[in-house]
């Protein structure tokens, strides 16, 4: 089984993180915020990951340092669960609709982070979640987890519908890229993927 637990504790948060790309019982993400919470929670379905989240902020402050280091952390058990990435299909792609808006996410399980966010901007909030979080929350996943990242926000005028594309879009394009092929080797020329 490809798992992985990851605990993170500073000044600023409290993260504790379980993941299994294999199976998808298990999805209980405790955040204190509920349109972040919503986001992870079908980010999990969605990816068919089973996933635990315990996290603890200062959103006192705001919310950037609690979005930030939840995705570190996720990436962090991404990487650990992956491990040496043998097997794995590596790319992954999906578009997905939601009502007016459309988002595409292609991506590369490479070891080489990149992120690149394109399209429509995400200004303004949903409810007490700023969207210019959406972007540190990519970036901060994707360089956790070794991954090239492009996002493009095709389309919508609704926030709530973009932002929640994106989560659906990249989990759907990650479980393809997790998924196990038929080969038994790296997926690389080079025989590593780091």
């Amino acid at each position: 089984m490809r798992t992985a637990r990851i605990e993170r504790s500073t000044g600023e948060t409290e993260i504790r993180i379980a993941l299994n790309l294999d199976a998808a019982e298990n999805v209980s993400i405790q955040v204190p915020n509920g349109f972040f919470r919503h986001m992870l929670e079908l980010f999990s379905f969605h990816g068919r990951f089973s996933c635990e989240c315990d996290v603890r902020g200062d959103t006192d402050v705001d919310l950037h340092h609690t979005v930030e280091d939840t995705a570190i952390c996720l990436g962090q058990a991404f990487r650990t669960a992956l491990g040496d990435k043998k097997g794995i299909r590596r790319y992954g792609s999906c578009t997905v609709p939601m009502d007016e808006a459309r988002v595409t996410v292609h991506l590369d399980i490479s070891g080489r982070p990149f992120v690149r966010l394109d399209g429509k901007s995400l200004v303004g909030c949903c409810g007490e979640f700023d969207a210019q979080l959406v972007p540190e929350f990519l970036r901060a996943f994707a360089v956790n987890a070794g991954i090239t990242l492009h996002v493009i926000v095709e389309c919508g005028d609704n926030l709530h519908h973009m932002i929640e594309a994106i989560f659906k879009a990249m989990a759907r394009a990650l479980r393809v890229a997790v998924t196990q092929d038929l080969r038994d080797g790296v997926p690389s020329t080079k025989g590593v993927l780091d």
